[in-house]
């Protein structure tokens, strides 16, 4: 079961205990707002390609600002404390930014994921992770498998299967 740890600078103290012991940190970060089949997958092929996997959520205000005044469905403590309970994930914060990269730069882990359907190139997150040495890799997205998808068939029948 993972940790909620909303301070920075305690979270960067609590991954530098485990760099020092040689284990790699991978990062991803979303909204995660209706945990669905699609971030379940993503989450455990970031865990799998290093030793902790540490998510970083969008908080409410951000989530607003990207998303619409409708979202987030559900408030940032609760989806912190959803993913937490997610065997492959060790540590949750939460960012108020638009963007991981002031997380990152807090955080610096050597590996940070996003799903498929980014392009490692153009992802803000791609020249901040590179002044650590730290990489991109982007995983298999699943198809058919979104937020945006499951909020349209509740608000349009309410009954059909997700």
């Amino acid at each position: 079961m993972g940790i909620v740890v909303e301070d920075w600078i305690e979270l960067k103290q609590m991954l530098d205990e485990h760099t020092s012991r040689n284990e790699i940190v991978v990062s991803t970060n979303g909204v995660f707002d209706i945990l669905h089949v699609g971030h379940v997958r993503v989450l455990k092929d970031a865990k799998s390609l290093g030793d902790l996997l540490v998510v970083g959520i969008n908080s409410d205000a951000s989530v607003k600002r990207l998303k619409g005044s409708s979202r987030p469905f559900v408030p940032q403590g609760e989806r912190a404390e959803i993913l937490s309970a997610l065997a492959c994930v060790a540590y949750v914060t939460i960012f108020d930014e638009d963007s991981p990269t002031e997380m990152l730069r807090a955080l610096k882990p050597m590996i940070h994921t996003k799903g498929g359907d980014y392009q490692v190139e153009t992802m803000p997150e791609t020249p901040v992770m590179r002044e650590w040495g730290g990489r991109v890799v982007t995983l298999p997205f699943v198809p058919g498998k979104s937020t945006t998808r499951l909020a349209q068939l509740l608000q349009s029948t309410g009954n059909e299967r997700l």
